[in-house]
């Protein structure tokens, strides 16, 4: 922009009254197409902790593991830790965090559509590298392929889930990419079980079989309409209006349009997103892109999932301990993701996020004294202790599976003006993965050193999080995506930071060179 010139204003009236249009069965079928890039994120999470531990699979690329692995002293607490065999698998995640950086100029410039083909394209280059490795270097490579798929994914998705459905719907929507995660995870855990027993070639077939959904998300990401968002703010208006027509189900959608319009103006005097995302204007939703998907690795689900199987063998379960434990946690992440779907655009995100976290509060702090007291290091729980812990288990599943598990990636998928908002989603993606590839490292080690206390340890952060929502998230429900910032000028906290239009924010409006920040 000319120097001395004035920034376009934004978004500055709400118009959500105004919206018309329907769930159409155009929006639909694109956004289960789209959310199929969950399931990729899901099954790899689930692939990898199973692949690792055959026997196959570590006599080839880790000998020394393999070796180490059979001699190792275990107990209910300290198990197998070999950190460079964990920074492998680990290593998916940062090449994910780097990717989905990259991903966000990409999103912007040319789309949400093209970034999820991109992802779905490294994603299967990524498998058809692990199932084919004949050696550790082409094995690596093939990993961070599969993270480049992940980043690209997971930045691009939400934001196309987000932007597709209508607002008293987004949450629903939105939510299927974690429904499609939480799938893929419980798949993975069946195809593991299965392909352990084909020694030594099983785990080729375990990492293989992710090029059938990376099948589906290129192929039908080619197929997939753009979001009528980002068609406006590349320039294509007309186009942009009719697909929003076509979407909504009728031509009434004039508010819904200007809405756009104003955001896309605004969003057009901003060449450098993520310096822009540091100006006070965007400090409330920088926070959420922060804290949320932190807070979501926080809940120590992992914790709770590693110790199923460990709680059915004393159940008598046996050798299949792993498998009924993996069946039952899977079936009941599906269904409570099912459930939130349901209800979280009728009772919001903040009822669902803080009933959620006190229940999972409780559900640790319960197998932590039950731990504690009853089953030390080398000891076996009752029959009657392993039932009530496993009922516990099952019911903090549930409560993350309507909380946090998808509430993590929806909130702050939906939360960002237009301009900063594949800049956003890109820090979103990438502190969540840090954060995986954090606990995924230190995971073992603080279980062997706080033994019972680990779960009392993410007691406390869950705690935390319940209050920060409590206190600083407020109400997205029913809230126009391109009118969030409006939201935040009227929160008790928010409005001393957030201007009460862009024309105060000394950062933005009647800069000099603005198009150079």
């Amino acid at each position: 922009m000319a120097g001395g010139s004035f920034a376009p204003a934004g978004v500055a009236k709400e118009r959500a009254e105004q919206y018309q249009g329907k769930l159409t069965a155009y929006v639909i079928v694109a956004c289960i197409v789209a959310a199929v890039g969950g399931s990729l994120f899901g099954y790899d999470i689930g692939i990898s902790g199973g692949v690792t531990s055959m026997d196959g699979f570590l006599h080839k690329f880790f000998k020394t593991v393999y070796k180490q692995k059979m001699l190792a002293h275990e107990n209910n607490y300290c198990k197998y830790d070999n950190q460079g065999l964990a920074a492998f698998t680990s290593s998916l995640y940062l090449a994910g965090l780097v990717a989905s950086l990259v991903a966000s100029p990409v999103t912007r410039s040319y789309g949400r559509r093209r970034s999820i083909i991109c992802g779905g394209i490294s994603f299967l280059v990524g498998a058809t590298l692990n199932a084919a490795a004949a050696n550790l270097a082409m094995l690596l490579l093939g990993r961070i392929m599969l993270g480049v798929g992940i980043g690209f994914g997971n930045q691009a998705i939400p934001l196309y889930l987000s932007e597709m459905a209508p607002t008293h719907l987004r949450g629903g929507l939105n939510m299927m990419f974690q429904l499609a995660t939480t799938l893929g995870i419980f798949i993975a855990n069946m195809v593991n079980y299965g392909t352990q027993k084909l020694e030594p070639w099983g785990w080729r077939l375990s990492l293989g079989l992710a090029i059938v959904p990376a099948l589906v998300m290129t192929v039908g990401g080619i197929f997939l309409p753009e979001t009528p968002n980002s068609l406006i703010e590349r320039g294509s208006k007309e186009e942009g209006r009719k697909l929003l027509e076509r979407i909504r189900g009728t031509e009434n959608v004039s508010a819904e349009f200007q809405d756009m319009l104003d955001a896309s103006e605004f969003a057009s005097a901003i060449k450098h997103p993520f310096r822009n995302i540091l100006e006070r204007r965007n400090r409330p939703q920088l926070v959420m892109a922060i804290f949320m998907p932190t807070f979501q690795i926080l809940t120590g689900i992992n914790s709770i999932l590693f110790y199923a199987p460990v709680l059915f063998q004393s159940m008598g379960f046996g050798g299949n301990a792993a498998l009924y434990s993996s069946a039952l946690t899977g079936a009941v992440l599906v269904s409570s993701t099912l459930v939130s779907i349901a209800i979280v655009d009728k009772l919001g995100r903040r009822v669902l996020l803080i009933s959620g976290g006190i229940i999972m509060i409780i559900c640790q702090v319960i197998v932590a004294i039950i731990l504690g007291v009853k089953l030390g290091e080398n000891h076996e729980l009752s029959k009657g202790f392993s039932v009530l812990v496993v009922a516990v288990i099952c019911l903090f599943v549930v409560a993350f599976g309507w909380s946090w598990g998808p509430l993590g990636w929806t909130v702050p998928s939906e939360i960002f003006p237009l301009e900063t908002r594949s800049a956003g989603q890109s820090v979103t993606v990438a502190v969540n993965l840090l954060f995986t590839f954090i606990i995924a490292q230190s995971f073992l080690a603080l279980l062997c050193a706080l033994k019972f206390g680990i779960f009392l340890f993410f007691a406390g952060w869950i705690t935390v999080m319940t209050v920060f929502v409590y206190v600083f998230l407020p109400e997205t429900k029913g809230i126009p995506i391109e009118e969030m910032i409006l939201m935040w000028r009227k929160h008790w906290f928010w409005k001393r930071i957030v201007p009460e239009s862009p024309e105060v924010d000394s950062s933005i409006s009647r800069r000099p060179n603005n198009s150079t920040v």
